[in-house]
């Protein structure tokens, strides 16, 4: 493995952490000295509005083995942490969060014990977590306790993503189609060999945490409907339950009918009411959840979009490969094939026909700016 190829990349999602990054590097960095090998750290700016891009500079200028990867605007940890997975390149591949809850010295029994018992994914599992709240450890829990009975077992108990994954792993996820993947769930579906790593989960070295309630529930209700259709068949259930009381209901108003006391239905005719409302809501509510992944498919937009990136690309090495585009693997038959970033523009494959616009770039500048493109028409002549 050359110089340009790192053993070992460890992705950073970051957002508003300007206050941590300083003692994110002191533990961090001995760590991955230490290994005696070439690395990278790929620390991934999601849209920061503190001084975190300044104090991220300002480190590079003393560690060049920190790559700044900054993206365009807040798009989400899932997003971060996938554009860190996808533009890294080493042949192993962890992801750390920033907020030094889970120990950076793990990193190097995780990579011990990938490669001993050549193993594709090291889970690192929280063993201990009394640090946390009460409140965080409970729906935690609710969390991981649902999702290993709708996905499965192989969903690991009390695993974030502090985890390291090989190349293999790291190509499997980008041939995925999924444009916002829930990477808990989705790399243990993959399959691939795996081991785990315990480690008892620290505090919050500074700063506050950006996980609010929303967001967890945000992320369990990706999680819910990206891997399961059971809430829908709940829905099912519930439509079901509710036609039977409603049947009940009907004798109960025909007795009550021929009894000549139909004033005295009152109450149960309220609370049926009720009920029916409540459990056409919740189907609507449940359906409308699918139909927005749908929607949200369909679309095909970008999970993200990178504003810059500090890794210089030589003219003979194509950053990512030619199939990627921000956010996910670039459709077929775009039309740009291969690209390259030396002095030359980029062409289109196929030959264009008569009267067809050709976009032409601009060699790329080194300051991570974007290119500048030019049309020009083939006319015939």
């Amino acid at each position: 493995m050359t110089s340009r190829e790192p053993t070992l990349s460890v992705v950073v999602p970051i957002y508003n952490e300007e206050s941590v990054l300083p003692l994110l590097v002191e533990r961090l960095r001995p760590v991955l000295d230490g290994l005696g090998e070439p690395y990278e750290v790929v620390a991934v700016d999601d849209g920061s509005t503190d001084a975190t891009p300044v104090v991220l500079a300002g480190m590079r200028r003393g560690w060049p083995e920190l790559r700044i990867i900054r993206l365009r605007r807040n798009s989400g940890h899932q997003a971060a942490l996938i554009a860190g997975l996808f533009r890294a390149r080493g042949g192993y591949v962890a992801s750390i969060d920033a907020d030094l809850q889970d120990p950076p010295e793990t990193l190097v029994e995780m990579l011990r014990l990938a490669r001993d018992g050549s193993l594709d994914i090291v889970y690192g599992i929280r063993a201990d977590r009394s640090t946390d709240t009460r409140f965080k450890r409970s729906t935690a829990g609710i969390y991981y306790r649902l999702v290993r009975r709708l996905v499965g077992k192989t969903v690991p108990a009390q695993a974030g993503d502090f985890r390291l994954l090989s190349r293999a792993t790291v190509e499997a996820l980008r041939e995925l189609p999924e444009r916002r993947p829930v990477l808990r769930l989705v790399v243990p579906w993959l399959g691939f060999p795996s081991g785990e790593v315990s480690y008892v989960r620290e505090p919050r070295a500074a700063g506050t945490s950006k996980y609010p309630l929303s967001r967890m529930f945000r992320l369990a209700t990706d999680s819910i409907t990206s891997f399961s259709a059971a809430p829908l068949r709940v829905a099912t259930w519930l439509g079901a339950t509710g036609m039977l009381l409603c049947g009940l209901m009907v004798v109960f108003a025909i007795v009550a009918y021929f009894l000549d006391s139909t004033a005295t239905g009152w109450a149960s005719l309220y609370v049926a009411v009720l009920f029916l409302g409540a459990v056409q809501l919740l189907c609507l509510g449940l359906l409308g959840e699918y139909i927005a992944r749908i929607y949200a498919a369909v679309q095909g937009r970008p999970s993200y979009f990178v504003g810059s990136d500090t890794l210089q690309v030589g003219p003979d090495e194509i950053e990512g490969g030619p199939d990627e585009v921000e956010g996910g693997p670039r459709p077929a038959g775009s039309g740009l094939e291969a690209a390259s970033s030396g002095p030359g523009a980029v062409e289109a494959v196929e030959e264009p026909a008569q009267g067809a616009v050709v976009a032409t770039t601009a060699p790329v500048a080194r300051n991570g700016s974007e290119p500048r493109t030019r049309r020009t028409r083939d006319r015939a002549r």
